[in-house]
Order: structure tokens, then sequence, then C-alpha cells
């Protein structure tokens, strides 16, 4: 059978673009379904226990998916923003540990994530260069997010502007790199963390300028009343916050009013928990979730999407399966005057049976060697680029 299986593999090679066009469509027939399966699976077993790892998330009333999206998986649509007074009245309260939110802002594609340091103990974050957030302007990065932005511990780190037309103040933010976390394999890899407010800095609700009871800034004063100084447009404002400025940032209005997009709420028991989802049942302004419960109700969307989508791909593999039977019938028929100058030199009808058999297991074995590399890299790497592009 060597010999039928060296002719079978040489006709296949010489015919080369009908044999690549028959591996490519059965392998199709073969992936897809599989494939999806797997990433559907596979992405809703992250997104599940992510969510399943944060018990509740306040915010402002609007869309508890966008919520959700926004706080756990840091995606690009902002939800409505509540002010940062809740988080004080959440500690107040006793019945959870709350972690402030602020996710608004991007550098180079990554979110840049406004938070404190309990987010890290709660998520156990570890640092593996450098040290956590300490002051104004710092910045602590993901693994992945250190690698894809080519950065370490001394580098800076650049907001991106918001609009290239935003000429009323959420200016770019140069923020040193203190700190690299070891790899956590979800959605903080790719996370720039600050400090809230230095969040706060990128929006412009805080800024640093010059001094103006310095000489040196004398030209930048429009009008003095009293102990007042009023500065004009030639006042130097700071876009770097360094250990020589930092004392010259400060804030305009009271905190309690700057805003937030979350707050990771973490009850002490489940009476408390109980207790906090009734307690904003029925507020008019603001929303306690379950990322779960929401994260549980995407998915049996997906689910249901999915069977459908199942259904079109085995009427599709069928179809697909038909025509590849009809090449390789059509290819005998084309080749029938092969066949009888083969059957003349000798050739037995078995072995000419096998012949074409022979090139049939072939498409078949390379179809299902492409199918299984496929799928080996859906399980690496479909999962990442499927939540990569449901939160776009």
């Amino acid at each position: 059978m060597t010999g039928v299986f060296y002719l079978a593999w040489r006709y296949l090679v010489w015919h080369r673009w009908k044999t690549t066009i028959l591996v490519l469509a059965v392998t199709l027939v073969i992936y897809l379904p599989l494939g999806l399966q797997l990433l559907v699976q596979q992405t809703a077993v992250d997104m599940t226990a992510r969510a399943d790892r944060s018990p509740l998330l306040l915010g402002s009333r609007g869309s508890p998916l966008e919520l959700v999206l926004n706080s756990l998986y840091f995606s690009t649509e902002q939800p409505p923003a509540l002010h940062y007074g809740v988080l004080d009245e959440l500690r107040a309260s006793g019945l959870v540990d709350a972690i402030p939110l602020y996710v608004r802002f991007s550098s180079g594609g990554l979110p840049i994530v406004g938070t404190n340091l309990d987010y890290f103990d709660f998520r156990g974050l570890r640092i593996a260069a450098g040290r956590s957030l300490v002051g104004l302007g710092e910045a602590v990065l993901g693994a992945r997010a250190a690698q894809r932005l080519a950065l370490e511990v001394g580098d800076s780190v650049v907001s991106s502007p918001q609009s290239v037309f935003d000429l009323a103040g959420v200016y770019p933010l140069k923020m040193s790199v203190v700190g690299v976390l070891e790899p956590a394999h979800n959605q903080d890899d790719d996370a720039i963390f600050v400090d809230v407010k230095t969040a706060w800095v990128i929006q412009g609700l805080g800024h640093g300028h010059q001094d103006l009871a310095r000489p040196e800034a004398a030209a930048a004063i429009l009008k003095k009343e009293g102990d007042r100084l009023v500065a004009n447009a030639s006042l130097v404002q700071y876009n770097e916050i360094t250990p020589q400025n930092v004392d010259s940032f400060h804030f305009h209005g009271a905190s309690e009013q700057h805003p937030l997009t979350a707050v990771l709420s973490v009850p002490r028991d489940d009476k408390a928990r109980v207790l906090m989802l009734g307690r904003y049942q029925s507020d008019a302004q603001l929303q306690m979730v379950q990322p779960l419960t929401v994260i549980d109700e995407l998915l049996s969307t997906i689910f249901a999407i999915q069977r459908y989508v199942l259904v079109a791909m085995v009427l599709v593999g069928a179809a697909t399966a038909a025509v590849v039977l009809l090449v390789f019938l059509l290819s005998l028929r084309a080749r029938q005057a092969e066949m009888d100058t083969m059957s003349r030199l000798g050739g037995s009808r078995l072995s000419i049976n096998s012949l074409m058999l022979a090139e049939i297991a072939i498409v078949l074995a390379l179809s299902g060697l492409l199918a299984t590399l496929l799928t080996l890299a859906t399980l690496n790497w479909g999962g990442p680029l499927l939540r990569a592009v449901v939160m776009q």
C-alpha cells in the first residue's frame, strides 16, 4: 500500500491548487463548529470567574451591562458617572468594603484605571518590579500592558487625548511608571493603574501651574484684587507631575462632587449583601448590581445565538461536504482514461480503487491536522481575542 499512497500523494502535489482548495474546505467544515464551541465556552468561563469574584457594583442608574463591562472588563463604553461622596456613604454604612473605580481614559489603546491600593489587595495583584502607587502622577502597569507599550520602571506613560478638538481641558498627562505587576492572566494585565486623583487631573479637575507670587510669573498676572491674583492665558500649566511641582497641584470644587464610574463593593457577609441590594433597589439615581447575574444574562443570550449559528454551520458543512464529494466524483469521471491506462498496464481494479481512496484519505488527514492546529490555537489565543472584540 506504500506505493499506492506514494502515487496518490504525487497526484495531489501535481494538482496542488485543487488539493489546497479541498483541504481548506474540509478543514473549515471540521473546525468552525468546534472552534466556535470552544471560543464561547472559554470566554464564558473567564467572564463568569471574574464576575463571580466581584460581589457587588454600585453605579449610576442606567444599563447594568454597560456598568459591569466597564468596571470589570474595562470596556470603552462609559456608564453615567456618580459622585465620589457615595463612596464615603458606603464606607460609613459598615456593611461593605468600598473600592473606587474611574475607568474613562486610555493610553496607547489600553485602559487607564483610577482606583486605590485596596483594588490590588482585592484582586491579589502583586508587584513584579518597582513598587506600588504612592503619590500623584504615578502609574503601575499590568504585565501585558508593559510589554505592549515596551515600558519598564522609570519610564513614562502619556494619557491619550479624548478628542483632537478638545480645547477645554482633557490634556495628555505624562505619568511616571513606578511598578509593573506580575501576570494575572485576566483583564488586569492590560490595564494602566493610577490613583483616582491622578485620573481627575487627566480630566482637568485638578492642575498645577506656576506660583503667581514668584517673580518669574509676573508676566502671567492679568490683575490683582487684594490678595487674589488673576492669571492670563500665558500662565504655564504643568502636564507632568514631578517632585518639584507636585505641591502646586490642586483641585477645584469639593472632592465629594468629583466623578467615579463605579464603586466595587465587597459585603462583609450575606446579610450585608442583601441589605445593600435592598437599599438601592428603588433608588432613582443609583443602582447596585450583582455582576454574576448580569454576565449570566449576557451569556444566555450568546448561547441562544450560538445554537442558531451552529445549525447554520451544520447546513453549510453538509453543503460543503456534498460539493467536495461532487469534486471527487467529477475527478474520477475526468480520469477515466487514466484508469483505463492503469488497467491495461496490469493494475487490478482493487489497486485502482485503493489509489482513489488513498487520495481521499490524504486530503482528510491533512484537513484533520490543520483543524487540530487551529483548535489548539483557539485554546491558547481565542478567548483573549474574542473578549477584545466583545469589549470594544
